[in-house]
């Protein structure tokens, strides 16, 4: 099976991709080739595509991330510069399950990934996008308070989250019957 390849005809068509910040000092000559309706700029290479935007995250029919190295919440009131190469972009639909959850359970971080990124390794169960984003409201709910657990007696309640979430994490077993399970 051939991926699709990306370029900049088609990058902008229903994909997921996480940019990597960079600072404009680092890039201060850069030659913006076009500007969206939207007002995002951006500056087309061989290997990838610059972006200068105020909206990160859902773009359109795309998914789009923007990591940043410093830490900051993105906030999509001022523009910041992402670069992707075309190869890191991956098709993305409503419908497909091509979408799993990481959860890091120090900084209490959830967010999706897409099957085609390197790092999936075959743990993680496999969602369309509606799903995925349900799964992960409901892992944020689990891991930021303890409303869930008030009809529950646990020694351990960072045992039993943990067990939870794994749980919702590599299968399609539902939060409900989770729950169930733990009486």
């Amino acid at each position: 099976m051939t991926s699709k390849k990306y370029n900049k005809t088609n990058f902008h068509k229903h994909t997921f991709c996480e940019f990597t910040e960079v600072e404009l000092t680092t890039i201060s000559n850069i030659d913006w080739t076009y500007q969206s309706k939207s007002g995002s700029g951006y500056c087309f290479t061989e290997e990838g595509v610059y972006r200068s935007s105020n909206h990160w995250g859902r773009a359109a029919n795309c998914r789009w991330r923007l990591i940043s190295s410093s830490r900051t919440k993105i906030n999509n009131s001022q523009n910041r510069i992402g670069y992707a190469k075309w190869t890191d972009f991956y098709p993305n639909n409503e419908t497909d399950n091509l979408f799993y959850i990481e959860v890091n359970f120090d900084t209490k971080e959830v967010k999706f990934q897409h099957k085609n990124n390197t790092n999936y390794n075959g743990k993680f169960f496999l969602r369309n996008a509606s799903e995925t984003a349900k799964v992960i409201r409901q892992i944020k709910e689990i891991l930021e308070s303890d409303a869930w657990a008030k009809y529950y007696y646990f020694e351990d309640i960072e045992k039993v989250r943990l067990h939870i979430i794994q749980k919702l994490i590599s299968t399609n077993v539902s939060l409900n019957q989770i729950r169930k399970e733990l009486k």
